[in-house]
């Protein structure tokens, strides 16, 4: 049988968008070795763990949480179920029943958000005007099941619980706290078929890390 594969990450460049806050490193890569000179290529790459497509390991939020190259193998390989919430408008809450209506009886242990919100990368709307989930939410699709939650805007969280604000990313610390992985990032969701997809999830193994950059591809007939 013929399959489909699609790639849901974003490359790496210098340039890309990163999280509009100080502490995130823009992208930086230096050739080293050249052809003709050295006699290969090499490069030498700086970036930040949450960089592009990447997962979130719950110390990212979470003092003593489980780091990202602890994450159990089986939750990044197997099958998925995506939410087509791609009517989504700007700050848009989804709560319990939003998810209720689309997923019916289905109880995915990974569950895959798709808002079209790649259709905002590089724009400063993608990071201040994103939809996101609400804490009642985050803690049903705890109780419904889901370990890993992935998504095609920056963050599940509302882009006003930031740091500083009266609740800081509430929906991280809930779902983070409770052993869920977060995939944020993604793209050319709109390119997958069906509603529910192999998928497969590669986070660098860095030792004792909050998160790490990922590649992430949906595989389907």
């Amino acid at each position: 049988m013929t399959q489909r594969i699609i790639d849901l990450s974003y490359p790496i460049h210098e340039g890309m968008p990163t999280f509009p806050v100080p502490w995130q490193p823009v992208v930086e890569i230096t050739q080293l070795g050249r052809h003709g000179i050295e006699d290969r290529e090499s490069r030498r790459i700086v970036m930040g763990t949450h960089t592009g497509t990447h997962m979130d390991a719950p110390l990212h939020f979470i003092p003593r949480g489980g780091p990202i190259d602890k994450v159990p193998l089986e939750l990044l390989i197997g099958p998925a179920r995506m939410v087509d919430f791609s009517n989504a408008k700007s700050k848009q809450e989804f709560g319990v029943k939003d998810f209720q209506r689309v997923l019916g009886r289905d109880r995915p242990k990974r569950l895959v958000m798709r808002f079209d919100w790649s259709r905002h990368w590089g724009t400063i709307k993608y990071y201040q005007k994103q939809p996101y989930i609400s804490e009642e939410a985050a803690e049903w699709l705890i109780k419904q099941g889901v370990r890993l939650l992935a998504m095609d805007t920056a963050q599940a969280d509302s882009p006003d619980n930031g740091r500083n604000a009266p609740k800081d990313s509430p929906v991280h610390k809930i779902m983070l706290g409770q052993g869920c992985y977060f995939l944020e990032y993604l793209t050319n969701l709109h390119e997958v078929q069906h509603m529910n997809f192999e998928m497969i999830v590669l986070p660098l193994k860095l030792l004792d890390a909050d998160g790490a950059p990922a590649r992430c591809i949906a595989i389907e007939p």
